[in-house]
């Protein structure tokens, strides 16, 4: 470490502070302009930079003379080096100036005691006021400080081109020294696990598409769509491709898959991803937006469709700390519009008895329960299945209720969220046409009562019968009404939903040509009965009109 990699860490920090683009991409290119730095000095500007984000309201107080005092990047990352990671004024004096020592001296100092609740968790107070509503002070304290952490390095294993264990055994046979110290994933059945972030981009497991780089969440995300072979699957809102690609391996490489994206760049970038895969079923499509006129020949095709939907990113903050001071209110409330419009769209693209999966890396209930049970709310055709039942059914011991939720403190994951919806088979409703099976059968009972009783002085039986056979043809009529299948294309029609009276004609005929019928099999029948009743022994005698 030298003065002047300090200095570079400040100045990389201070571009970072504008808050205007992600810190990923504002890196990246900081590095493709300092190409003379090492692979440890890209490394400890990474690391700095990436430790101050995750600390900033922490750091914040312990530099500031006062509450209006701005951050100073240069101060930010020695309090980091002194605070966080624990060195000594001792081992730094070489590599400082006389004021740095100063400030060295102040910030090692400062009191942190009875610091906010938002400041302990180094988030906004917007952010905490969220958190500690849903969670509760103590779990959102915990939830917080479990973002300070890096994420681990989770890898998903292609089981098209392998499985598992030969990958494990792979880098079990390769790590000679031991630092990798991979392991296989507690959830997902095809992840391993390394809690070193080792650059794998050049490794022949890597070019051979045997593995990608994807968070155990992302990959369980891919179970609870529980796609089958042979089936037609749209990933509604796919990026970079990583869980369309697990998708399709589930898939065995059958059945059609779909993925789209408003961004031709993310999906130019699953281009890259799936020509090292070795799917060959997979179908990528740009759309302008979830509205995009090409979508409307795919209504109704698909059996399973994922959702996972622009948000916050709140539950990723272990690998982009950022995000926490990037995004503010406003950007939530747009987002939640955002989120309701999509689902609505990709509703329209399930099929009967097919599922539609909603998911978010959100930790807010805003983006999660609350567009769940909003779209159930207003969805009748569709109905919440249990999430810990699909995983279950997969041999995934994870219960985390009806919906996924997963949290890094407890899961060591990013933070997701995910609802699965089935869409009703209308067409099928057993319980309806048994119910007019038995009351046919009933009309048919009254219609058998002997001629002779209904024609008896007896008027209360009379009377009671015909009592029966009017409810009866009224019930009958309400459930013709009901079963009588609904065209497809009349549904889409906004028309078509302001017929009121439409069910009360259809009724009214039904009970026409029923009571039609019957009256014409009665005065047959009466008919026959009476001439019978009527007729002398003489086989010469005339029946006797009414």
């Amino acid at each position: 470490m030298t003065p002047n990699l300090i200095r570079q860490a400040a100045v990389m920090l201070s571009n970072l502070l504008e808050f205007n683009s992600p810190a990923d991409v504002k890196l990246s290119e900081f590095f493709r302009n300092n190409r003379d730095l090492g692979t440890k000095e890209r490394a400890f500007v990474a690391e700095s930079v990436y430790g101050v984000l995750r600390r900033l309201r922490f750091l914040s107080a312990v530099t500031a003379n006062d509450d209006n005092d701005p951050d100073d990047a240069r101060k930010l990352v020695l309090a980091w080096m002194l605070r966080i990671q624990g060195m000594s004024i001792r081992e730094m004096t070489p590599m400082l100036s006389e004021q740095q020592i100063e400030w060295a001296h102040t910030i090692k100092a400062k009191s942190t005691e009875n610091l906010p609740l938002a400041v302990q968790a180094d988030v906004r107070d917007w952010l905490w006021d969220k958190l500690a509503a849903q969670y509760g002070a103590d779990e959102a304290l915990t939830i917080a400080r479990s973002m300070y952490e890096s994420a681990t390095l989770d890898l998903r294993v292609n089981t098209i081109k392998g499985t598992r264990d030969e990958v494990l055994a792979k880098f079990v046979a390769e790590n000679t020294t031991g630092e990798a110290n991979i392991s296989k994933t507690p959830y997902s059945p095809i992840g391993l696990r390394m809690p070193l972030r080792l650059n794998i981009s050049r490794h022949v497991l890597f070019t051979e598409g045997k593995i990608e780089v994807q968070d155990e969440g992302s990959q369980l995300l891919a179970h609870l769509v529980a796609p089958k072979r042979g089936m037609m699957v749209a990933d509604f809102c796919a990026g970079a491709g990583g869980k369309t690609l697990a998708i399709g391996a589930l898939m065995r490489n059958t059945g059609r898959l779909y993925a789209f994206d408003v961004s031709e760049k993310r999906l130019h970038s699953l281009g890259q991803r799936l020509k090292r895969s070795g799917l060959s079923n997979l179908n990528a499509q740009s759309i302008s937006s979830e509205n995009d006129p090409k979508l409307k020949r795919l209504n109704a095709k698909f059996d399973r469709v994922l959702v996972d939907a622009p948000c916050t990113g709140l539950g990723t903050l272990r690998r982009n700390p950022d995000l926490k001071w990037r995004q503010t209110p406003q950007d939530l409330a747009e987002l939640t519009q955002k989120q309701a419009r999509i689902l609505e769209r990709a509703a329209k693209l399930t099929k009967a008895g097919g599922r539609l999966i909603y998911s978010t890396c959100s930790l807010l209930s805003d983006e999660n329960e609350q567009i769940a049970d909003s779209f159930l709310a207003t969805h009748a055709d569709f109905k919440l299945v249990d999430a810990n039942e699909i995983l279950r059914q997969q041999q995934i011991d994870l219960d985390t209720g009806k919906y996924l939720k997963l949290l890094p403190h407890l899961h060591h994951t990013d933070g997701f969220f995910a609802a699965v919806f089935e869409k009703i088979d209308t067409a099928a409703l057993p319980a309806k046409k048994a119910k007019a099976a038995d009351v046919i059968e009933a009309i048919v009972a009254v219609e058998d009562v002997p001629a002779a009783e209904t024609a008896s002085p007896k008027a209360s039986v009379k009377k009671a019968a015909k009592a029966s056979k009017s409810d009866a043809l009224d019930e009958i009529a309400a459930v013709a009404v009901a079963e009588k299948p609904v065209k497809p294309k009349a549904a889409a029609k906004p028309k078509a939903a302001a017929k009121p009276k439409a069910p009360k004609v259809a009724a009214e005929k039904v009970v026409k040509v029923i009571k039609e019928k019957i009256i014409k099999e009665k005065v047959v029948k009466d008919s026959v009965v009476k001439a019978k009743v009527s007729k002398p022994k003489a086989k010469t005698a005339k029946p006797v009109e009414d």
